[in-house]
């Protein structure tokens, strides 16, 4: 079994269960245009779904492409750096934690960048990048102004910081034939697919309210315009003959992009309120079960089992 390699901001482990429910039987390529922690990519190479397929995880984050294309060629170098961390944080988890940040992955990382926004990760800055994330507040990756990490130390007793397994595992996911990993944007999508393909978007969700900007953990904001643009795009797709689903808070935007649209009905489209729990706020009492839009032209006969949580079609 292999498992994701990184906590990240709207990671979907915990949704999977509900999300299998619309995977499509059959599909040629699978694409997954905001890949993240890749929950799906992961748990379809797990069941067997990508073999002989080609996958093509695509995220605009140059940190988390760079980091996984390290962990692809370089696994042993990587874990090997991780165990030098793991035994630095257990001395003085703290000090350490922000000697890393500061002192050794910022400045390493500001020296490996490249003029188009690439980074060329090392094994060590692959690994500095895998203890941050482990062990930060709440798994994020936030960059401050000057385009630095700036996300604070969590507050973790025992973090699992090494885990050569893991690395091995994830390296070897994402160096199966016929995997690919592409920094660039949601919109590369369109240039990709073609009909059968089957697509999992899971973009930054829009805000429910004022207070609960989920976008506000992403490194670019991802606003009102950047969601109806993959709207376009999502739509366009399913009339192409692509297999979609999609992921998104139940905000109301989202809701007369998606579930109240002529357009996305009349392309096939359909949304589905489902519960989830939400895991990030800076407040535990604030972090708790909500529901979240699962948006899909997936087969009617795939969807009755879920009709009651269905939003009402347009009349």
């Amino acid at each position: 079994m292999t498992r994701q390699l990184l906590k990240w901001a709207g990671g979907k482990r915990q949704l999977l269960p509900k999300l299998r429910r619309f995977y499509p039987p059959e599909f040629g390529r699978y694409i997954e245009p905001f890949v993240g922690s890749g929950a799906v990519f992961f748990d379809l190479h797990n069941a067997g779904r990508l073999r002989n397929r080609e996958a093509i995880l695509i995220d605009s984050n140059a940190d988390l492409i760079a980091c996984y294309e390290t962990v692809r060629d370089a696994p042993e170098e990587v874990a090997r750096a991780l165990d030098d961390l793991a035994a630095g944080h257990a001395r003085e988890p703290k000090a350490h934690y922000y000697r890393v940040r500061d002192e050794q992955f910022n400045p390493l990382r500001a020296r490996l960048r490249q003029p188009d926004g690439r980074i060329a990760y090392s094994p060590d800055l692959a690994a500095m990048l895998v203890y941050l994330n482990r062990t930060c507040f709440n798994g994020l990756f936030r960059l401050n102004a000057s385009g630095g990490f700036n996300v604070p130390a969590g507050r973790y007793e025992r973090p699992r910081i090494a885990d050569r397994d893991k690395i091995l595992r994830v390296a070897a996911a994402l160096g199966t034939p016929g995997v690919r990993l592409v920094y660039g944007s949601f919109a590369l999508a369109l240039e990709i697919a073609g009909p059968g393909d089957f697509l999992y978007f899971d973009p930054p969700y829009a805000p429910v309210s004022a207070t609960a900007n989920f976008t506000s953990y992403t490194a670019n904001r991802f606003g009102p315009a950047d969601q109806q643009h993959l709207q376009h795009i999502v739509v366009a797709l399913v009339r192409r003959g692509c297999h979609v689903l999609l992921s998104n808070s139940t905000a109301e935007e989202i809701r007369a992009l998606y579930a109240t649209n002529r357009d996305a009905h009349d392309a096939g489209l359909r949304a589905f309120r489902v519960p989830a729990q939400r895991a990030i706020n800076s407040k535990a009492a604030a972090r708790g079960p909500v529901d979240e839009y699962l948006i899909t032209n997936g087969a009617a006969h795939r969807l009755t089992h879920m009709s009651s949580t269905r939003d009402s079609r347009i009349r």
